[in-house]
Order: C-alpha cells, then sequence, then structure tokens
C-alpha cells in the first residue's frame, strides 16, 4: 500500500511538478547517463524528468512509475501527444516493484524518499531491481534548512506547521541531510554524496513559487492534513498563504532550498 502524501494532486501542486526538469532537479546523475541505458523513474509524478531523461538516454528506454492512477494516466497521454516511443508509464509501488532483479542501469527517485515511512526498505528495493555496475540516484528537499528573507513571520509559521504535517502525514521533511546514512544502511557498497540548491530570487520565480503556495496553504491535500491533524485552524492557513503573497511581492524577497543528493552503486 503506498504511503499518504502530504501535498496530494491539486493544480497548485501539479504546477510547481510540471516545471521539474533533469537540468534543475537531476543535473547531479546527468554525467552518468549514456545513450542506451535503461531507467526506471520512481515518483515520476506528471514525468517532466521522466521526459528529458528518455531523450537523453535514447534509444535506451525509460519507464516512469507512481502510485497515482490519475497521474499516470495524465502523464501518458501527454506522452502520447509528444510522440516519445522510448519511454512508458505504470502505477507501481516504491518497497515491491514489479521489475526483475537486476533489470534497469539507472533508478532514479526525485522528491521521493522523503514522503516514504520506510526510506531504506525503498532503498533496499531500489537495489535489488539495478543492474550490477548500475547506480541509484536519489534526491531530497531538506525543508528544515529552509532560509528565505525578508523575514514574513507568517513564513515561520509556515515552516512550522508544514514540518509537522509532513511528519504527521507520511515520512521525513528533512530527509536531504539523510539520504547518505539511508543508503548506507539500504547497504549499498560506493554512496557518493552531493549537494545543490533551489533558489527563487526573481520576480518571475517568486510569483510562480509564492503564487504556488499561496494556493496550496488553502486548497491542496496539505490544508486538509493541517486541519485533519488539528495542528492549525483555517485562520493560520489564511495567514499562511497571504504571507507567501506578501513574500513574492516584496522586490528584496529571496528563498533557498538545500537539497541532498546521492549516487549509490553495489
Amino acid at each position: 500500500m503506498a504511503d499518504d502524501y502530504t501535498h496530494g494532486h491539486h493544480e497548485s501542486v501539479l504546477r510547481v511538478h510540471r516545471q521539474r526538469t533533469a537540468g534543475n532537479s537531476a543535473a547531479y546523475l546527468l554525467p552518468e547517463l549514456r545513450p542506451g541505458m535503461t531507467v526506471l523513474d520512481v515518483g515520476a509524478g506528471p514525468g517532466t524528468i521522466s521526459t528529458d531523461l528518455a531523450a537523453i538516454v535514447a534509444p535506451g528506454r525509460v519507464r516512469a512509475i507512481d502510485a497515482s492512477a490519475d497521474v499516470v494516466a495524465h502523464a501518458e497521454a501527454d506522452r502520447v501527444a509528444l510522440g516519445i516511443e522510448n519511454l512508458s508509464y505504470a502505477v507501481d509501488d516504491a518497497y515491491a516493484l514489479s521489475s526483475e532483479n537486476g533489470a534497469w542501469d539507472v533508478v532514479h527517485a526525485h522528491q521521493v524518499l522523503q514522503h516514504l515511512t520506510r526510506p531504506v526498505d525503498a532503498l533496499r528495493e531500489f537495489r535489488r531491481v539495478v543492474a550490477p555496475g548500475g547506480v541509484v540516484a536519489v534526491r531530497d528537499v531538506d525543508y528544515e534548512g529552509t532560509i528565505w528573507w525578508p523575514r514574513v513571520p507568517g513564513l515561520d509559521e509556515w515552516r512550522e506547521v508544514y514540518l509537522a504535517a509532513h511528519r504527521g502525514t507520511s515520512g521525513d521533511p528533512a530527509a536531504g541531510r539523510q539520504l547518505k546514512a539511508w543508503a548506507r544502511a539500504a547497504g549499498f557498497a560506493e554512496v557518493r554524496s552531493s549537494a545543490s540548491i533551489w533558489l527563487f530570487e526573481s520576480a518571475e520565480a517568486r510569483a510562480w513559487w509564492g503564487g504556488a503556495w499561496a494556493d496550496r496553504a488553502l486548497h491542496s491535500s496539505f490544508a486538509d492534513n493541517v486541519l485533519r491533524l488539528g495542528i492549525a485552524d483555517r485562520a493560520a492557513l489564511e495567514r499562511i498563504s497571504e504571507a507567501w503573497r506578501e513574500w513574492a511581492a516584496s522586490e528584496d524577497g529571496w528563498l533557498l532550498m538545500p537539497h541532498g543528493e546521492v549516487l549509490a552503486r553495489g
């Protein structure tokens, strides 16, 4: 059974997911890729990263999987519209993948482990299906390390509420700093760790990120989970939404989100 997903799949969430590319979300993996490789993309969401990976490894094939049948159906429709032949989508379970042992040259998961209750077990499953000499590549944000300016009080409240909602729903919002430890616990012989950031500071980036979170705070499964768990009330969510709009409107606005990354082998 899939773990609950803190954010859900509201438009305000998918708006962010659709902007992800191999360049802005998997740059640490790109030097490892070659034409003809096979890739399993776990937790692929709308498939924007998967589409890039398919172009890079062509004629090799990419299988993109997600726990949500609706998300998979939309991604498959996009694939058909784009005419991409070496990419396929399917519903699958990160803890029990429908792949043979050693089936894939690369197993990739972006922003997935943070939402799992058993990330080490998932990594063991990734290790099972990766080929000898292949690589498992994972990247996750560390919400506890997020910093911003100006210090809008409502964003301090947002982080406190978000961390509680994430942990109360499923997984760990501070996953980024733990990826190396989790990969070692999963039994990989070689673990190479790195870090990168997302930075939102231009007027366009602030409007996009701040606007998405202003909507997410009120209308997504995140909001539902906050209320269900009794973490905050509707008034607090309204304050958080307004804080995101205030931050986005500030010409001094700047926000940095740190990410941990791991390339694991053996």
